[in-house]
């Protein structure tokens, strides 16, 4: 089980779980390209693509920082044909990008209306189309690729939707995205799967726009994330909505305490969408 030598396209990956999946590859010595807008440190953003780059080449892989933008074509195809050039190909895309606002209907902006469905939905859309031609080739080539894009299972509960209408539409975007190409490719060699955490994940997002410090006192860290996604991204499989632990559990694992930001007997809090007393 191992990504040497594999070559993965990423939106976003400047921090929290994109860097952690890139880290988890670089390990590996995987070629990692990040396609991302943060170039400059933020306050509140910690970490910039070119720090990301550095992080992943200590790690041990071969990274590719590139200043773009998911919503737009030309920037897209861009960071694909620089990600070609560099490596020769493409064996793995992950769409990690996505913008977050839990607003009800008659307080989100269009303007972040907007925002959520180009990064979340058109986003993965179209770094998946782009990336393609690669994808196809790399399956000619037995090389095994996959689209992993970090989106929930589909759950047509009306209580999801009704909370946070925005969001919940540009989130299923990604994870239609995930059904069709499966679909759509199912018999050619790539693999496409969407992944979700079962809690909270100790994220800027997390910190920022869910809840600070006592929503980060109930998370785990990103790295139950990049751990899953090594695995789904070491198999075959395809056409799966999986959950993070559910995932390590599959392979063995039983103990997931080490994945806890704050030590102890706590209850996490369980991630959007997937909460039974909502959904």
């Amino acid at each position: 089980m191992s990504l040497e030598g594999k070559t993965l396209i990423m939106s976003g990956g400047s921090r929290g779980i994109g860097l952690a999946i890139a880290l988890r590859a670089a390990r590996d010595g995987a070629n990692i390209a990040m396609l991302a807008k943060t170039d400059t440190p933020n306050p509140k953003l910690p970490g910039t693509v070119f720090s990301a780059a550095s992080e992943i080449e200590a790690a041990g892989g071969q990274a590719l920082p590139i200043v773009g933008d998911v919503r737009s074509d030309e920037s897209v195809a861009a960071a694909v044909h620089r990600t070609v050039d560099e490596f020769g190909g493409i064996d793995i895309v992950v769409n990690n990008a996505s913008a977050i606002d839990l607003s009800t209907t008659d307080e989100i902006s269009m303007k972040r209306y907007d925002l959520m469905q180009d990064i979340n939905c058109r986003g993965s859309f179209l770094l998946s189309k782009m990336a393609l031609p690669h994808l196809q080739a790399s399956a000619k080539a037995g090389r095994g690729p996959h689209i992993l894009t970090l989106s929930p299972p589909l759950n047509l509960n009306p209580a999801w939707a009704g909370k946070h209408l925005g969001y919940t539409i540009a989130k299923y975007g990604m994870s239609l995205t995930t059904l069709g190409l499966a679909e759509e490719l199912k018999g050619n060699g790539i693999s496409v799967n969407s992944l979700w955490p079962r809690t909270l994940i100790a994220t800027a997002a997390v910190q920022n726009v869910l809840g600070g410090d006592t929503s980060i006192a109930v998370s785990r860290k990103p790295e139950i994330m990049a751990d899953a996604a090594y695995l789904i991204l070491n198999t075959a499989e395809t056409a799966n909505f999986f959950i993070d632990d559910a995932v390590l559990a599959m392979h063995g694992t039983t103990d997931f305490e080490h994945y806890r930001t704050a030590p102890g007997d706590g209850e996490l809090e369980l991630d959007i969408f997937l909460d039974p007393a909502v959904g």
